[in-house]
């Protein structure tokens, strides 16, 4: 498998270790992002039955995002990709240069009658990211690691405006929310060695210190919608 170096070779390391392929990896000295506890939206749409939705994301690294989202009971199936951008520069290589326009993103395709478009919301607000850190998440910086959500519908629209208000008056976080909620346009799935990294590399530095507290957080904080069983981009498994 290919290991994308940009993750970690510009890192301040503390320790160097050594990933089940051989390679020498670097971990952040910056500790892993802690969860905040936050209400639900006030506004949301009910559950109820009806076609399978989708909702795209982008919050960081999309190793961790779509890793978090997968152990959401009603997703059906999480893609990492990318969006803001044109589909010619849609690839890894061209992205993590931070020109493009691109952010590293997750589409979620949901069942609504399961679990609501609030519901994902208050996930990825709380333990998915942080939405006051400004073109930066983490370890990781640049555009294309901003804090985004794209819209599909009026209905997205209104809901996740109307959270980022609700979150910034009750000062949830201290500092102003930096998500920018803009129309969706596009979504390009990212590389094959991209999807599922978590599921697949559960041991791999950079997902051990970064990504999988975000997984307990999940657990500890959502436990009503929480699935052990993580969904894959393949279906084989689901919530």
């Amino acid at each position: 498998m290919r290991f994308p170096k940009s993750k970690w070779a510009t890192r301040i390391a503390f320790a160097v270790l050594i990933c089940g392929a051989g390679v020498a990896c670097k971990m952040d000295l910056q500790a892993a992002e802690a969860p905040t506890v936050i209400a639900a939206p006030a506004m949301d749409n009910p559950k109820s039955k009806g076609p399978l939705q989708s909702a795209v994301f982008s919050g960081g690294c999309f190793w961790g995002v779509q890793g978090v989202f997968e152990h959401v009971r009603g997703v059906r199936k999480v893609v990492s990709g990318y969006a803001g951008g044109d589909k010619a520069t849609a690839q890894y290589e061209i992205v993590s240069g931070g020109s493009t326009g691109h952010a590293e993103s997750v589409q979620v395709t949901f069942d609504p009658a399961e679990v609501s478009y609030g519901d994902l919301l208050h996930v990825f607000f709380s333990v998915a990211h942080d939405p006051t850190q400004l073109n930066r998440q983490g370890p990781d910086s640049g555009t294309q690691y901003r804090s985004a959500i794209f819209y599909a519908d009026d209905t997205q629209k209104n809901i996740a405006q109307a959270y980022i208000a609700q979150l910034d008056k009750a000062h949830a976080y201290g500092k102003n929310i930096v998500t920018a909620v803009t129309p969706f346009k596009g979504f390009y799935p990212a590389e094959a060695y991209h999807q599922d990294f978590l599921i697949h590399n559960p041991d791999y530095p950079y997902i051990v210190y970064n990504d999988l507290p975000k997984i307990a957080n999940l657990k500890r904080l959502f436990p009503e919608i929480y699935s052990g069983q993580p969904v894959t981009v393949d279906g084989k498994n689901g919530s």
